[in-house]
């Protein structure tokens, strides 16, 4: 007969995923579904900026902030200053008064020269001022016409530098057309964060379904972090703009909770 062990991981919401919803509205479904806390995806709206209100809307739903995402996609430059330092820099202090323990950074863009130079460098030099762990995450090139563009530097995959701590991200291993399973298992320990979304692979297009409805193994991903003990965070980071209704949204939300916990478990025969 056996048992199921099921890992000491947590699963957190992105607020991102309940776009075009707000961030009160994250915290406010992650309490009524039941996840352990929330990644705030720090963006144009303006409470996903503040610490203290943030700080109240954990303490009024009970939720805690696990992770913050600092503000490095396009549509953020402006957020927190232009200066890619100065936003890791807040990141991190929201990270810290929030008691959170990771911030999720993007590599730079390509024509962040000087921050690109020295992405590596000043990482490492931020990370013995803090406990807090800084994970990069995967991105992905693009492709037109037959060629190939990297928009990122010093580059997209994270396999290929030194990062201790490193964001697996399953939509974006579906845009880049590359294997998650052979990507987890050579990023090792220092896979520490994961977004769980999935994607069927369309050309340029990101697009975070609901974890199942795409071609990514995210079920087998689930289960091999389970059983090597992974202690990371996991992190429903889905699109839901298209629903059609608010309990449709909710109902996408539940489903991936769902699946993360449910592939989230290691099988084990104990000796008779």
């Amino acid at each position: 007969m056996s048992d199921v062990r099921v890992p000491g991981a947590k699963v957190a919401l992105s607020t991102a995923s309940v776009y075009p919803e707000r961030t009160p509205d994250a915290f406010e479904l992650a309490a009524r579904l039941g996840y352990d806390g929330v990644e705030v995806m720090v963006g144009q709206d303006p409470v996903s900026q503040d610490v203290e209100v943030l700080r109240r809307l954990s303490d009024h739903y009970e939720v805690p902030v696990l992770a913050v995402h600092a503000p490095c996609l396009l549509v953020t430059q402006r957020v927190w200053g232009r200066d890619p330092w100065v936003k890791l820099r807040r990141a991190r202090e929201a990270a810290e008064r929030l008691g959170a323990s990771t911030v999720v950074v993007h590599p730079p863009f390509r024509w962040q020269r000087e921050y690109a130079r020295e992405f590596e460098a000043g990482l490492a030099r931020m990370r013995e001022e803090t406990d807090v762990v800084f994970a990069v995450e995967n991105m992905f090139p693009l492709r037109a016409r037959g060629s190939e563009v990297v928009p990122y530097a010093p580059g997209w995959n994270p396999v290929d530098y030194d990062y201790p701590h490193v964001t697996l991200d399953l939509s974006h291993t579906a845009v880049a057309g590359v294997d998650a399973l052979e990507m987890a298992a050579k990023l090792g320990d220092r896979l520490a964060h994961l977004h769980l979304a999935d994607g069927v692979g369309t050309t340029n297009k990101d697009e975070h379904l609901v974890p199942g409805r795409g071609a990514q193994p995210c079920a087998q991903v689930l289960e091999r972090l389970a059983s090597t003990g992974y202690t990371g965070l996991i992190v429903l980071e889905i699109n839901t703009r298209k629903a059609v209704s608010r309990s449709e949204r909710i109902k996408d939300l539940a489903e991936g909770l769902a699946f993360a916990r449910t592939h989230f478990a290691a099988a084990s025969t104990p000796a008779s």
